[in-house]
């Protein structure tokens, strides 16, 4: 697994370049645009998304037959993180190029590939994703918009309403989802249609850069041929194309938490009290290096998944093999969306403490990234739904045998961090085990599934940092000191965290005293390595991001 892995050290120097693109399209025509986009500009944004086209970077996972550069999922995850820089330009750029081109991309026939994708990937054209409805958010699959074939059989009839459509003002074309008489139906819907209108712009707490307003859809008359997919099969569209999405939000998440980290550094060096800089008090220096441990650990999650993901289109046949196989990280997806939405929220909100009360004055970037942070953990499925996804699937999985999330590793470990990984999965499969043996009613039990999603995330970025950490050492011969010390720290408290959940999950499960105590006195009983004084360690971490005055990379 350690030679598979892939983390952000392995991009290559092609790779690299495209990062530094996108790095500087962000600072020299994102960036000094921000408050023209907050205004609705929307020239300001429709020139934008030509010169990112111009750019290659609305291009990244479009094959080259459609104008794209049929590159793969990891370098699609490091432009994204870099655009996460862009404020709300990010959240438009997202869309588009996540579920407003994807679904072409992976669904489209050959025609709708070559009238669609070739305008998308250059710019000309925006893309937008319609599925939320006023009474149908977390329910999606539950629209009342509707469509229904004309008397001739030719074409089809839609109407509806579809709520908080990113990119709604600017968008050329719109992947909308409707129930017809063989279920849920994906659509494509140009904005130049009969009957179609785009409602006010939404008065948003946060990202005001991008376009979100109402779609209105009045008898629209849809081409028979501008199915996305196959009638009655939407649904496939929709959870597989959101799967995809919520990786890109992970990534777009890690660049704004980089931003705020660099933030709250740079400004923590110049401000004095008591004639210290910000800095040098130990209780700062606390916060930025858990600022830094969130992020190095979302950031380990991510890269991984993108390379397995990848990995996973290497091997595949055909589109339909290729499908299947990325459905197949459903969960991974949704705990790095989950994990890097709620890591940014905190980050955020430590930006903002250090700045003080500055911190919460709109001429400083920081109020802007703690507004528009928000959102993160509410769209592309919320952070407990995708929760219950987590807990349901994996229960699933295990029940059928083929969850190797918490395959335990080599016997007899010595290493300190690998005992941490090792008694956190032993931890997991009690806990599964616990909850067939007790009947637990899981889906009316959501506080457990919580907990077990909560768990096992822990364990994914423990996971994800330990081989990211030997891959290094593998590779360089050695370890720096800073990441042995992020790895350190990152492996004790999350299992710190996972023991938690543990105990809170046996506590409700199980009823009998008895078993309840013999159950929790193994969990107390367990081999778990010395605590060391992570006071220390992360005044080491500090000390290195303080220093650099950013993230690492």
């Amino acid at each position: 697994m350690m030679d598979t892995i892939f983390t952000p050290e392995d991009f290559s120097a092609e790779d690299q370049l495209m990062s530094k693109t996108t790095e500087l399209f962000v600072k020299q025509d994102v960036a000094p645009y921000i408050p023209a986009m907050e205004q609705h500009d929307y020239e300001v944004a429709t020139r934008l998304f030509r010169k990112a086209g111009e750019l290659g970077l609305l291009s990244i996972e479009v094959p080259e037959e459609y104008g794209g550069l049929s590159l793969n999922k990891a370098v699609a995850g490091i432009v994204a993180e870099k655009m996460g820089f862009g404020g709300s330009f990010s959240v438009s750029f997202n869309i588009h190029v996540g579920v407003g081109t994807l679904p072409y991309v992976y669904f489209g026939t050959e025609k709708q590939k070559l009238d669609y994708l070739p305008k998308l990937a250059s710019g000309e054209w925006i893309g937008a994703y319609a599925l939320t409805e006023p009474n149908a958010g977390s329910d999606a699959l539950r629209a009342n918009t509707r469509a229904v074939l004309n008397p001739e059989g030719t074409g089809w009839i839609l109407s509806g309403e579809k709520q908080w459509i990113t990119n709604a003002k600017l968008a050329d074309v719109f992947v909308v989802f409707a129930n017809t008489n063989e279920g849920m139906t994906a659509f494509i819907v140009e904005k130049g249609f009969q009957g179609v209108s785009i409602g006010p712009e939404e008065k948003k707490m946060g990202i005001k850069g991008s376009s979100t307003a109402t779609l209105l859809l009045d008898q629209v008359p849809i081409p028979r041929e501008n199915v996305l997919g196959v009638a009655g099969k939407g649904h496939h569209v929709a959870l597989n194309i959101i799967n995809m999405a919520r990786l890109k939000l992970a990534f777009s998440n890690i660049g704004a938490a980089k931003q705020a980290l660099q933030l709250a550094v740079s400004y923590g060096k110049v401000r004095k009290q008591f004639q210290k800089s910000l800095v040098d008090f130990t209780m700062i220096q606390e916060k930025i290096a858990n600022m830094t441990l969130s992020i190095y650990g979302a950031e380990s999650a991510a890269y991984r998944t993108a390379g397995l993901m990848d990995e996973a289109s290497e091997a595949s046949e055909n589109q339909e093999s290729l499908i299947k196989k990325l459905a197949d990280y459903a969960i991974e997806c949704a705990m790095n969306k989950i994990y890097s939405s709620e890591s940014l929220d905190s980050i955020v909100d430590e930006a903002v403490q250090i700045h003080g009360g500055y911190g919460y004055m709109e001429e400083y970037e920081v109020e802007r990234l703690y507004r528009d942070a928000r959102i993160s953990r509410i769209f592309e499925g919320t952070n407990e739904m995708n929760r219950l996804t987590i807990a349901k699937m994996v229960l699933k999985k295990y029940e059928q045998g083929i969850f190797s999330l918490l395959e335990p590793d080599a016997k007899g470990q010595v290493d300190r961090n690998k005992q941490y990984l090792g008694l956190s999965k032993q931890l997991g499969v009690q806990i599964l085990d616990t909850i067939f043996r007790t009947n637990l009613h899981m889906d009316k039990e959501q506080e457990y599934q919580r907990l077990l999603a909560n768990m096992l995330m822990e364990i994914y970025v423990m996971e994800s940092v330990l081989l990211r950490s030997e891959k290094t050492v593998s590779k360089k011969g050695k370890q720096e000191p800073w990441r042995q010390a992020v790895t350190d720290v990152i492996c004790e408290e999350g299992y710190k965290r996972a023991e938690e959940a543990a105990v809170s999950i046996i506590s409700g499960a199980v009823t009998d005293e008895t078993e309840r105590k013999r159950h929790l006195d193994e969990i107390r009983n367990l081999p778990v390595p010395l605590y060391q004084n992570l006071f220390t360690r992360k005044r080491e971490i500090a000390a290195e991001i303080i220093e650099r005055a950013r993230y690492f990379m």
